[in-house]
């Protein structure tokens, strides 16, 4: 599919700052407005910015936004996610919620050190935002559950509460990745518990916005996990919680004079969504949330058809590029800056409104400087993957949630089997129009890699690219390479045919398939 890559207009945080109280209509445009700010490049912090501190380094604010933050000045981010902790368990000080005291010690400490210099990680963390220009959600990971295999994450909370958990350590699920420690969204104790943890952050922080993130983990009702189907009910109480949140934002919102936007993280089918619990588009719909962005383990839909959805009631969309899981050297490849160029070029040309980076916290990193402009973008080497990152984990939280799957699949952990005599078709989409060279841009080279077992001969297997054969091959041991013509491809989704020819003894296994681009410099 071709899609325009559309550029939103900058509204500085400046002027999304009006002062003294405003009408609900006043206010309800003025979130629009906020909501429609650039945002070229989001940057998801997990709160552990002090890793592995030097002997004696001094804990200040200055040191502290030294690791992840300050140096991001200049770079495409425009906004950052701050994530505190874990369910319940944070580095900014609250009668809600616990001061995190256990867990990552070095991040631990710090974060009790500026408590008590007065200013706490999140309130740093705002004000820097806000010195720079640069926009601060609070993070809450809405149901993290890495306390499942960590007791010493698991909060005094969930402790005092164990019949507001899935089951207990121990327990065995159908579904919903085995996380007993997961909180069961379906009492309303709960849904209280995490109301009462966002109202406290927005009335004491002056955040842009919060951000809900419902893949950390995606396990929110029973059922789930049991392998059971999960009803409208359930799906109607999240929806019921996104109200009241919507609801206490607008409050603190009207008080203090200025938006306050609700982002909400999911993954990017209606129906996986609906299978655990949560109506998206009918948060949609009903305005219940300013930005999405979308997936984290898992893809399951061209980014296309999410940006569609959302752009039709109003919302700005952001594709997150999480880390690939796939391992080895399969993986290396995926988690390369190329590879990220070539993700990043597949989302704006979804027409999607800026890039969302999740697991990423080098902030000298070349990314941040390169991935939220596409004209320059589009001069740079890339890597271009059929499957860039797993599927696996999608029936892994789901039952069956693999059915919602409709992106081609082909990766070391996906491969296809092609007998003799038999075709396998596969789309690469390409984010980019290669054909049009310029003496000042010419023509990139391109190799397409084809990863195969027991191929003996090069010819045995052919391949078309969008309907023209390709000719010239090299077999270097499992890897066919040819070097199809730009003039060839596409801009969007290019389709690969790919044959055995008949008679061949053995069937081959296809294990990967990716497109290298080299751009070449004018003399």
């Amino acid at each position: 599919m071709l899609c325009v890559i559309l550029c939103w207009p900058s509204v500085s945080l400046s002027q999304e700052r009006p002062k003294g109280p405003m009408s609900e209509t006043e206010m309800r445009e003025a979130r629009k407005k906020a909501a429609h700010r650039r945002r070229r490049v989001i940057m998801n912090n997990d709160g552990n910015d002090c890793r592995n501190p030097k002997p004696d380094e001094p804990k200040t604010p200055e040191n502290f936004l030294s690791k992840r933050t300050s140096p991001l000045l200049g770079s495409h981010v425009d906004a950052i996610f701050y994530c505190t902790g874990v369910f319940n368990s944070y580095t900014q000080k609250s009668d809600e919620t616990e001061l995190r005291g256990h867990g990552d010690q070095f991040a631990v400490d710090w974060a009790w050190e500026l408590g008590k210099q007065g200013r706490d990680a999140l309130a740093i963390m705002v004000d820097f935002g806000h010195q720079n220009g640069i926009e601060v959600f609070w993070s809450m990971r809405m149901n993290d559950t890495h306390d499942s295999a960590d007791g010493a994450l698991l909060c005094q909370w969930k402790k005092d509460h164990p019949g507001c958990l899935m089951g207990k350590k121990g327990d065995k699920f159908a579904a919903g990745g085995g996380r007993w420690s997961a909180v069961n969204y379906g009492l309303p104790e709960v849904r209280d518990k995490v109301f009462r943890i966002l109202q406290d952050v927005c009335a004491r922080y002056d955040v842009d916005g919060i951000e809900m993130d419902f893949f950390r983990h995606p396990v929110y009702f029973k059922p789930q996990m049991l392998g059971e189907p999960v009803t409208q009910e359930h799906c109607d109480q999240m929806s019921d919680l996104l109200r009241r949140v919507r609801k206490m934002t607008e409050e603190v919102a009207a008080k203090r004079g200025r938006p306050l936007l609700i982002a909400a993280r999911t993954p990017d089918s209606v129906g996986y969504c609906r299978g655990i619990g949560l109506d998206i588009e009918r948060w949609l719909k009903d305005d219940l949330i300013d930005l999405w962005v979308l997936t984290c383990y898992f893809q399951l839909n061209p980014w296309e058809e999410s940006v569609k959805l959302g752009h039709k009631y109003g919302v700005r969309v952001y594709p997150s590029l999480s880390e690939s899981r796939i391992k080895d050297a399969a993986g290396k490849l995926r988690n390369s800056l190329e590879s990220y160029r070539g993700r990043a070029m597949n989302v704006w040309n979804s027409g999607a409104d800026g890039v969302y980076l999740f697991n990423q916290f080098n902030p000298r990193h070349p990314l941040w400087r390169e991935l939220g402009d596409p004209p320059a973008l589009q001069k740079l080497d890339k890597l271009y993957f059929v499957s860039p990152r797993g599927s696996n984990d999608a029936k892994r939280w789901l039952a069956g949630g693999d059915r919602f799957i409709t992106l081609p699949r082909l990766s070391p952990e996906n491969p296809l089997t092609l007998k003799p005599g038999e075709k396998r078709a596969v789309a690469l989409p390409v984010g980019e129009d290669l054909r049009r060279g310029t003496p000042q841009t010419p023509l990139p080279e391109l190799i397409l890699k084809i990863q195969v077992t027991k191929l003996a001969v090069a010819e045995a297997l052919s391949v078309t690219l969008n309907g023209t054969p390709l000719g010239a091959r090299n077999l270097l041991g499992d890897c066919l390479q040819l070097s199809p013509s730009p003039e060839l491809t596409a801009r969007g989704s290019n389709l690969l045919e790919l044959a055995l020819k008949p008679g061949t003894q053995e069937a081959l296994t296809l294990r990967d398939l990716y497109l290298t681009v080299r751009h070449k410099n004018p003399h």
